[in-house]
């Protein structure tokens, strides 16, 4: 019964959940609107385990002296702090407003700065014109790349129209480029229906952890 009632709940909301949306009355309605609070819900108490994983892993660095384990002082200094003043003086109050500003969004900022550069390695590798697909990837990089500053505005700003970077990057952006995404969200979509079906129907039980619910 430890497995088959978990199942069964995937089962009967996950059938739910997929027809509601083909049933246009209030009953529906309201149900799906209450079945989402409870989502909310249970987000939050995800959160609280997530928060307690956290200080369980940290707290295991610190306590065995592992590789950085000074690192996981200053992430526990800094979320205990963090929520501490949140709770006490809200969030609206002026050390806690500093304390996001001037200390989590340049941490931010600069993590998010970093992946230029891992960006940049895999275009490298990427563009590399050994084939005809990467060369046709890196004549399509430089171009649109080309396309959106202005130097290329300046380059071709003698040519007609059509033939100017800007417009055959503008080209390359929403007629190729969107096609291909458009594609990528396509199969993506599909694989979710498909996970989502295995799931529903209890062929896929890897959720249920352990061997899996066999």
């Amino acid at each position: 019964m430890r497995r088959e009632i978990p199942l069964l709940i995937v089962f009967v909301f996950g059938i739910f959940m997929m027809f509601q949306y083909f049933v246009p009355h209030r009953v529906s309605s309201d149900i799906y609107q209450e079945l989402n609070n409870w989502t909310i819900i249970i987000g939050i108490f995800t959160m609280v385990i997530g928060i307690g994983s956290l200080l369980s892993v940290h707290y295991s660095r610190i306590r065995f002296k592992e590789d950085g384990w000074w690192y996981s002082i200053v992430t526990i200094v800094a979320m205990v702090g963090m929520a501490l003043v949140g709770l006490i003086g809200g969030v609206n109050n002026d050390l806690f407003l500093n304390l996001y500003r001037f200390g989590l969004a340049p941490v931010t900022s600069t993590m998010f700065a970093l992946l230029a550069f891992f960006i940049a390695s895999a275009a490298y590798r990427a563009f590399r014109a050994r084939t005809v697909l990467s060369t046709l990837l890196l004549l399509a990089a430089v171009v649109v790349m080309l396309g959106r500053v202005p130097v290329g505005e300046f380059l071709t700003n003698g040519l007609p129209e059509p033939l100017r970077l800007s417009k055959i990057s503008e080209f390359l952006l929403y007629v190729p480029n969107t096609a291909a995404k458009r594609a990528i969200y396509i199969g993506v979509g599909l694989g979710v229906a498909a996970v989502s079906l295995k799931i529903i129907l209890g062929i896929e039980r890897t959720w249920l952890g352990g061997d899996g619910g066999k």
